[in-house]
């Protein structure tokens, strides 16, 4: 799974660190319907898999490098947009899309994993402030910051393809 983020998304990741992380995510990672999100597009030629696993990664770093519980944020980010629709073409059962997938997603996370509390939280409040509730833990403030963060890298590396590759490394 790391191959994803490393090629793609042009990041450094220290072989230690990496696995850490996928020991953090490796319940989840075991479980096929995860690799389903690869069939979504999400920010432009970036797949929901994809961005899910940037976003899971960077929060994990942060929460390590913070002394922050880094395997609840690598958790809950990898899971925060775990639905299985197209959010471009589909509408939700209910309600809008930017307010209702958090939930969505919640519901889909607990249908398939055990969740911790923090866990739960990171998911279902990861597009505050859009979202009414604020997050209850600062990891689900990191995993918010890294969403806003890595969706935006993600549409002006699209933007800027012909660009020099940079790196990023914690």
């Amino acid at each position: 799974m790391m191959d994803v983020i490393e090629t793609k998304l042009n990041l450094i990741a220290d072989i230690s660190i990496k696995h850490e992380y996928q020991d953090c995510i490796c319940d989840l990672t075991q479980n096929q319907i995860i690799y389903s999100l690869q069939d979504f597009v999400h920010h432009r030629n970036v797949s929901r898999l994809e961005h899910c696993i940037h976003v899971s990664y960077h929060s994990y770093l942060i929460c390590k490098k913070w002394g922050l519980d880094y395997e609840s944020a690598a958790r809950g980010g990898l899971l925060h947009d775990f639905y299985f629709y197209d959010s471009h073409t589909t509408k939700p059962e209910w309600g809008i899309h930017c307010f209702s997938h958090p939930t969505i997603a919640l519901k889909n996370a607990l249908e398939h994993f055990t969740l911790n509390e923090v866990e739960k939280d990171i998911i279902v409040k990861h597009m505050w402030p859009v979202t009414i509730s604020r997050p209850k833990y600062k990891e689900s403030y990191v995993v918010t910051l890294m969403d806003k963060y890595c969706a935006t890298r993600e549409v002006a590396n699209y933007r800027n393809k012909f660009a020099p590759a940079r790196h990023t490394q914690f």
